[in-house]
């Protein structure tokens, strides 16, 4: 499958915008577990839990998923291919480890964090709610350093793929005869 030029640029665009909302939700959640553990009042604290709550319930997940969908389609539709070199093939997996860390991690964290301090508890370890966003910042960052340097080269893969392609090029071209 090969996209055409302007629904993979549209499709780029996409991928790029939910890829630096995820980031930049992801600073707001760090900025906001910084001031629940550095801050000593208790409103303080359950005010940056439930506003992680906020954060964690209606935006993390669908740009997680929007940013993990788009970069799939992308890398199927263009000749990056999924498995063909190993910067797109990193990319993938750390997009889907870190998306399924704040399904089944992030998300949770936040949601006890904010059931404890509702009913009236304190945090029992803070700086938990401080480990999901620095994995995650440096989890994108990481990422967006590989997507502007595709640093590794191609895989096992990617290497036959290229090998059959010259091939097939080399037998549509016409040999001189002697």
């Amino acid at each position: 499958m090969k996209l055409q030029r302007r629904p993979r640029r549209a499709l780029l665009v996409v991928h790029v915008a939910a890829s630096a909302c995820w980031l930049g939700v992801t600073l707001g959640l760090l900025a906001l577990a910084v001031t629940a553990t550095t801050t000593g009042a208790g409103p303080a604290v359950e005010a940056s839990a439930r506003a992680m709550k906020l954060f964690a319930d209606w935006l993390v997940i669908p740009l997680a998923l929007l940013t993990l969908l788009s970069g799939l389609v992308l890398s199927l539709g263009t000749p990056w291919g999924l498995a063909r070199h190993r910067w797109v093939y990193v990319k993938f997996w750390l997009t889907l480890a870190t998306t399924a860390a704040s399904v089944f991690a992030l998300r949770p964290g936040v949601n006890d964090a904010v059931t404890t301090l509702a009913a009236g508890g304190q945090l029992s370890r803070p700086t938990d709610l401080l480990a999901g966003p620095v994995v995650s910042l440096t989890s994108y960052v990481f990422m967006t350093a590989v997507s502007v340097l595709k640093p590794w080269g191609l895989t096992r893969r990617g290497r036959k793929h290229r090998v059959e392609a010259r091939k097939a090029v080399d037998d549509r071209v016409p040999h001189p005869t002697a």
